[in-house]
């Protein structure tokens, strides 16, 4: 397999600055391209000359104007060609791979996933290989590979931490480069799903952005100025020491009433076993809860306070527009959503405007999805600040 993002790099700032604006908000006119990136006429042109000549950009027709008005090149609105290149972006977690197919749009095409039986770096590199073969049979015009990783990634290319995985200072993206022939890129999948979400989903165009995660672990991700902050200290476990409650229950994982001890799925589930003596899955858990099992409903009740508790600090302290709550546990909002909002308003200002917050039902295509956007931002668009 032949890379062929190559023929739109690099882009210069002023050509990333108008494709990026493009994708994200096109069609869009000429004048209007020009009032959005404060450029002049003759500056616009310069720059969207490359980008049409190479495929990235196209002219289209102006939505609802008759044949006859459509006339000058200059009155055409430009829009990116979606469907012109092709990315897979898989999730790896510690006994599945899910991988998806998207558009140059974020859009998922097609889905592929495969279990893992063996964790070692070569045993997941050879899977990964052999979906992208797969899926490269029925998509052809693939530009790149991004893959998401729970754990501490560096510099998009090394997985230096992965308790999942049991992985240090492994160099996933030259291997699978090596063993597939196409570009990639590597993130954590959490930092990979926040980039998503503030291109092309819930976080699109707002200025103050947060993304909170549940399931196995605690996720967090802050958008501001419409961009992602990094930091140092990114799934390394910080939820661990997040205490929610310093009388909450102590588990394995996680000190005593941290957000990791009250609200994970592994811990939920170790909670409901040493009180009952069975162990249960945390839909099962979640079922009995709402019928009024009395350990199951005390389990999801303290979850749910410690869920509303964090929604309010971080309401409190970050002022985001809206925050997104996604993740595999995010069933917790339909058993004990009542309770969330409750401890949220119970610790906000009387006079404090509403927390927006969305819950996202997903699962983990949308990480893998995540994933292959990271491709589209810094294969193609080259926006290594993304």
């Amino acid at each position: 397999m032949t890379p062929v993002a190559a023929s739109w790099l690099p882009l210069s700032p002023g050509e990333r600055s108008v494709a990026i604006e493009v994708l994200l908000g096109g069609p869009l006119s000429r004048t209007e391209l020009a009032r959005r990136l404060d450029l002049s006429a003759g500056s616009l042109t310069r720059l969207t000359k490359p980008l049409i000549e190479s495929g990235l950009l196209v002219e289209v027709a102006e939505a609802g104007a008759p044949a006859e008005t459509r006339q000058g090149r200059p009155s055409q609105p430009l829009d990116v060609v979606a469907e012109s290149r092709s990315f897979i972006g898989f999730k790896v977690t510690e006994d599945m791979v899910y991988g998806v197919v998207t558009t140059l749009r974020s859009e998922i095409v097609a889905r592929y996933d495969r279990p893992l039986t063996d964790r070692e770096p070569a045993a997941v590199v050879e899977v990964l290989g052999e979906m992208t073969e797969a899926l490269a049979a029925a998509h052809p015009r693939l530009a790149g590979i991004g893959i998401g990783v729970g754990g501490l990634v560096e510099d998009r290319s090394v997985v230096g931490e992965s308790p999942f995985m049991g992985w240090r200072d492994v160099p996933l993206a030259e291997l699978v480069e090596e063993r597939t022939g196409l570009p990639v890129v590597v993130e954590n999948d959490v930092a990979a799903l926040v980039e998503a979400e503030t291109w092309f989903g819930a976080g699109r165009g707002l200025e103050r952005f947060v993304v909170l995660t549940i399931g196995a672990g605690i996720g967090y991700g802050l958008v501001l100025g419409g961009k992602r902050v990094p930091y140092a200290e990114e799934d390394r476990g910080f939820g661990r020491h997040w205490i929610v409650d310093p009388n909450g229950p102590l588990t394995p994982d996680g000190a005593r009433g941290s957000a990791v001890s009250l609200l994970t799925i592994p811990n939920i589930r170790y909670q409901v076993q040493v009180g009952t003596g069975r162990d249960r899955t945390y839909e099962e858990i979640l079922e009995l809860a709402a019928a009024g099992e009395p350990m199951s409903a005390r389990v999801i009740e303290e979850a749910a306070r410690a869920l509303g508790t964090l929604v309010a600090q971080i309401g409190n302290f970050v002022l985001p527009q809206k925050i997104l709550l996604a993740g595999e546990g995010v069933g917790l909002m339909d058993v004990a959503g009542k309770t969330v909002t409750e401890t949220i308003r119970a610790q906000r200002h009387p006079l404090a405007a509403p927390i927006d917050l969305e819950t996202k039902v997903s699962d983990f295509h949308d990480w893998a999805r995540g994933a292959a956007v990271l491709a589209i931002q810094v294969l193609v668009l080259g926006a290594t600040d993304a």
